[in-house]
């Protein structure tokens, strides 16, 4: 048998037993071979990143860098080595930098966001434009370390404009910059165990179809809860209040969510989100949410639960897929100052105070103090290598600058181009599937998940439908994609969708490319209507 051949064999067999991004790589290698063999070219859309990028702040960004650099060289200067960049009369410096710089790329924009930290934030000129300089050129170890502290300022602020709809809340959020939101649900996970606010065999809830390591997290050996799964609807996105009182259970001690949903890619309506908050107050007080909110940007007047339940959200957010940042690692963990974590904290038994006691003596003479905003800090390097935790200082000055890029974009144009853009490729997607595309102002059309069997009963036959599901399986389209068009997509059964459904993202491709994955998927269930056909309808056995 052929390598072509076994690859095929091979993915059949793990089809479902496997994460749909594993599959995916099985699929790459099928496509890869079908596109030597043919003059079509390979189209992935299995995965989420954006094939663009905000290009504006980057060239501030790299601007910038020039002039950290001159600092850093005005300090000592021999050969190859330079110096570290001095806080006092920076201010002065930079200003003139601007003077000379006219015509350097992204310098009026710079200079925008460096004014917003003075005119607006009010902080001081040497220490904001040094901490930038400093962090910039990566010499220091993050100190706060948990963020900057004019970094995390104005990310707050950004948070707030695309999640809280620019309304500040009583509080602030206490933030933690990590490597993207991936990292930060990681750490929540690890201090949630480690300081035994969750413990094995607890009863968490996740609201599905989610993304896929969301679902697997919990049944690792180091966590092994006990799940329960608030399914949305399949056609809308949207969860019945029948399956937000699942929540009702003050058993379910942690809610995990992505807003807007992955991959329906659909956001919560404020009606349901009121119908949760009701839950919460009235039935299930101390239930801790964490709430993955990173294609909220994507959604206008998009509104996290950060905002709506703050004392029982933590929030996480990258700057991934906005900015097109995937390869940056850039993300947050919020936590409002007043909060359910903290309290449960407080409320420990003795023996579970004593454990937190000794796991951060080393830290702090009254560790049972500390918030756990800080001891996911701790935890994030095994508590002994606290000094060294945070995200690195230029990857913290990146993100500040994408924040202060949107802040300062009071026009919206870059939001409503990216939000244009996945939702012109949705329409031409669903043109080239033949089907009409209903507007729905809570999607985000970052992905697409369609339900083959679905389309197969609307559009064709029911009868054709059950001879599809009788006689083959979800995998049997997705090796025709690769095979036959070298198109990758991912299942949505691996997300805990529809079975039969696909996930197409809708950010990776070129335009063009959804139109050809639309018709070339209308093609495929032609080809197997027209196969039935030829077998008779009405063939009970389908053979």
């Amino acid at each position: 048998m052929d390598n072509y051949n076994i690859q095929r064999k091979e993915i059949e067999a793990i089809y479902g037993k496997v994460s749909p991004f594993e599959l995916k790589n099985k699929l790459l290698s099928l496509a890869e071979e079908s596109k030597e063999a043919g003059a079509h070219s390979l189209l992935d859309a299995g995965r989420g990143n954006p094939n663009w990028i905000a290009a504006a702040p980057r060239e501030a960004f790299f601007t910038f860098g020039q002039f950290a650099l001159q600092e850093s060289r005005r300090v000592w200067s021999e050969n190859d080595l330079g110096g570290m960049p001095q806080r006092s009369g920076i201010a002065v410096r930079f200003l003139n930098f601007i003077r000379k710089n006219k015509n350097m790329p992204g310098i009026e924009l710079l200079e925008k966001m460096i004014n917003y930290g003075i005119t607006i934030k009010r902080f001081d000129k040497d220490e904001w434009i040094y901490e930038l300089a400093d962090g910039i050129i990566g010499d220091n170890y993050p100190q706060p370390d948990r963020m900057l502290k004019h970094v995390e300022s104005v990310v707050h602020d950004y948070l707030i404009q695309e999640l809280c709809y620019n309304e500040p809340l009583e509080r602030k959020f206490d933030l933690f910059a990590v490597e993207g939101a991936t990292a930060g649900m990681c750490y929540i996970f690890d201090s949630l165990i480690a300081n035994n606010i969750l413990s094995k065999k607890d009863k968490i809830a996740i609201m599905a179809p989610i993304f896929t390591p969301y679902l697997e997290i919990p049944h690792l050996p180091r966590y092994d809860f006990e799940v329960v799964e608030l399914v949305a609807d399949e056609t809308t996105g949207q969860y019945s209040y029948e399956e937000l009182k699942k929540l009702s259970d003050p058993d379910i001690k942690a809610l995990f969510v992505v807003n807007p949903s992955n991959p329906p890619s659909i956001a919560m309506k404020p009606v349901i989100v009121d119908g949760l908050k009701k839950i919460v107050e009235e039935d299930n007080p101390d239930l801790m949410i964490i709430s993955d909110d990173v294609y909220g940007t994507f959604v206008e007047n998009f509104h996290s639960l950060m905002a709506d339940l703050p004392y029982n959200t933590i929030g996480v957010y990258s700057f991934s897929k906005y900015f097109g940042a995937t390869g940056c690692r850039l993300g947050t963990i919020a936590l409002y100052e007043d909060n359910v974590f903290d309290k449960l904290l407080s409320q420990q038994d003795d023996d579970k105070k004593e454990r937190a006691r000794r796991r951060y003596a080393a830290l702090s003479i009254k560790p049972e103090k500390i918030p756990f905003i800080d001891r996911i800090v701790a935890d994030s390097r095994q508590v002994a290598l606290n000094h060294t935790s945070g995200l690195s200082t230029p990857q913290q000055v990146q993100m500040s600058f994408f924040a202060l890029f949107a802040l300062a974009d009071k026009k919206n144009r870059y939001k409503d181009l990216t939000n244009l853009i996945c939702h012109r490729r949705k329409k031409l997607l669903f043109d080239g599937l033949g089907l009409k595309l209903n507007e729905d102002p809570f999607d985000a059309s970052y992905y697409a998940q369609f339900d083959l069997l679905k389309w197969a009963q609307n559009n064709y036959e029911e009868e054709f439908a059950s001879y599809l599901k009788d006689n083959y399986k979800p995998v049997d389209i997705l090796l025709k994609l690769a095979e036959k068009s070298s198109i990758v997509l991912l299942g949505g059964s691996g997300f805990h969708g529809p079975e039969w459904s696909v996930r197409i993202s809708l950010a990776n491709l070129n335009d063009e490319s959804y139109s050809q994955i639309g018709e070339v998927i209308h093609s495929i269930l032609e080809d197997y209507f027209v196969k039935w056909k030829k077998r008779g309808v009405g063939n009970q056995d389908g053979q």
